[in-house]
């Protein structure tokens, strides 16, 4: 629950922070007109990824044996690194971002192209639905109840915090939001990077080298239920569906984790550092 709560905050917050760039852009400029278009985009992105999501989730569900593990594998890899892209995306554009989309709402006044508007919003939007079931899919199947209460209290939050933000309440910090909060998504990309390690080691695409590094998971106590770090254990279950946590895991599943964070984590540090030292500049420096 709480990885989708995180995941689904982060995604469902871009996709409002943009639509509210582009909708506040619209009324100072004088075209209020225009934000019908801007909805439109925005309902005909949210339907587009609910039916991604069920497409998801069908093509998944009717997997089995083999051909399952290859599918999870390949969906945990490629989300990790559409997840991976976007960190980086936005912590080097979200002091940007502002001025960017309203350079894309002017050439679409400019033309004159209402539709123009409502695209803008749909890709935005569409963009991040699609992270979001890329994200969650894999866990939905196997968490449902969990993965939704996740969905639904991020979904509501960002509700919320939209609304105070629109209202002039709070005024949000992009580069510090995309900052942090890059760091805790860094922790759940690495997770499905192991993920999609291990399932890949399951169905023999990649072989284990050593088929368990160490093991934790020890058997079911006597009344059936499991120590707290086993993976089914109180513990190990929060830490799997967190981090990727194995009790068990093979070396190349720990290889990539541990050289995910080496490599991501070094890149992300340099920059964030060169960030704050373009920020840092005198304007006359600059």
């Amino acid at each position: 629950m709480i990885a989708s709560f995180v995941i689904t905050f982060r995604e469902a917050l871009e996709a409002a922070l943009i639509i509210g760039i582009v909708a506040a852009y619209l009324r100072k400029v004088g075209r209020r007109e225009m934000e019908r278009y801007l909805f439109i985009g925005v309902a005909g992105a949210i339907l587009a990824s609910v039916l991604a999501g069920a497409l998801f989730l069908l093509i998944y569900g009717g997997l089995e044996g083999r051909a399952e593990e290859i599918f999870e594998g390949i969906a945990s890899l490629s989300a990790a690194a559409v997840l991976t892209y976007m960190i980086f995306f936005f912590a080097k554009h979200a002091k940007g971002i502002k001025g960017e989309l309203q350079s894309k709402v002017d050439a679409s006044l400019g033309r004159g192209s209402a539709w123009g508007i409502a695209a803008l919003a749909f890709l935005a939007v569409f963009r991040e639905g699609v992270e979001t079931v890329l994200f969650l899919g894999t866990i939905a199947v196997k968490e449902p109840l969990s993965t939704l209460a996740g969905l639904i209290a991020g979904i509501i939050a960002v509700t919320l915090l939209s609304i105070a933000m629109f209202a002039g309440i709070y005024r949000l910090d992009y580069s510090k939001f995309f900052k942090y909060t890059s760091v805790i998504l860094v922790i759940f990309a690495a997770g499905l990077v192991a993920t999609g390690v291990h399932e890949l080691n399951e169905a023999g695409i990649i072989p284990p080298v050593i088929e368990h590094v160490w093991d934790i998971n020890p058997p079911p106590n006597e009344d059936g239920t499991y120590p707290a770090l086993h993976e089914k254990g109180i513990i190990g279950s929060m830490l799997k569906s967190l981090i990727g946590y194995n009790g068990n895991p093979s070396l190349t599943e720990v290889i990539a984790y541990l050289g995910y964070w080496l490599v991501v984590g070094f890149f992300l540090t340099r920059n964030f550092k060169d960030t704050k030292q373009m920020t840092s500049l005198k304007p006359e420096t600059l």
